[in-house]
């Protein structure tokens, strides 16, 4: 079992963030999370400053990842080689192409969120998601709910749990249960496609 945190922005590369990302570390590790995973808005951290985080918390698995704000709402992906092509304003359809062309997954950011029509666009659209989000710090209880049900009308898609955190406060608040070892952004993107996880509520420790 490894509890990750898969979606997060840090003040170096986003601009709404307050989050150093050497308080991030130190958080991520305090509240027992075995992984994290930076998802910067239209930015994917270079191997280099990657490298540098791991040599500050050599327990702790540290990936990227990228949050696109795509037409139809915002879009997590994980596993992609080129995220220049990720572009911001991309249809949904369009995104979730190019990135399974790259050997990624796509993951919808929390779903429903300002009144987005979730289920409509999925119904309506030829779009191809791997996974969603089902909690995070911005997603209250009703939006929770919301992606529980159609969660269970739609079991194809794996479920996660994430933070989406902005202040290292909020750390791991949510965050993914996987049952399988993740030690690189391969494992990542494998045990999403075979949805070995669930969401869960509240930091590791409590």
């Amino acid at each position: 079992m490894m509890r990750f945190d898969l979606h997060m922005h840090t003040s170096r590369h986003s601009h709404d963030s307050e989050m150093d990302p050497i308080a991030m570390l130190q958080r991520a590790q305090e509240v027992g999370l075995d992984g994290i995973v930076i998802t910067e808005h239209e930015y994917w951290w270079p191997d280099e400053e990657l490298q540098e985080l791991r040599s500050m918390a050599p327990g702790l698995i540290v990936l990227a990842g990228i949050e696109v704000t795509a037409r139809e709402g915002d879009v997590l992906c994980y596993g992609v080689r080129e995220a220049k092509k990720l572009r911001k304003g991309m249809l949904w359809e369009d995104l979730c192409d190019e990135i399974h062309q790259q050997g990624g997954v796509a993951v919808a950011a929390h779903p429903f969120r300002w009144g987005q029509p979730f289920a409509d666009i999925m119904q309506n659209e030829a779009i191809h998601l791997d996974g969603m989000e089902m909690m995070s710090k911005n997603m209250d209880p009703d939006l929770r709910q919301q992606a529980a049900e159609y969660a269970r009308e739609h079991p194809e898609y794996a479920q996660l749990g994430n933070s989406d955190s902005h202040h290292e406060s909020t750390m791991g608040c949510c965050h993914t249960l996987f049952d399988v070892q993740i030690r690189n952004i391969a494992d990542l993107v494998q045990a999403i496609k075979d949805r070995k996880c669930r969401p869960v509520v509240g930091t590791p420790r409590g």
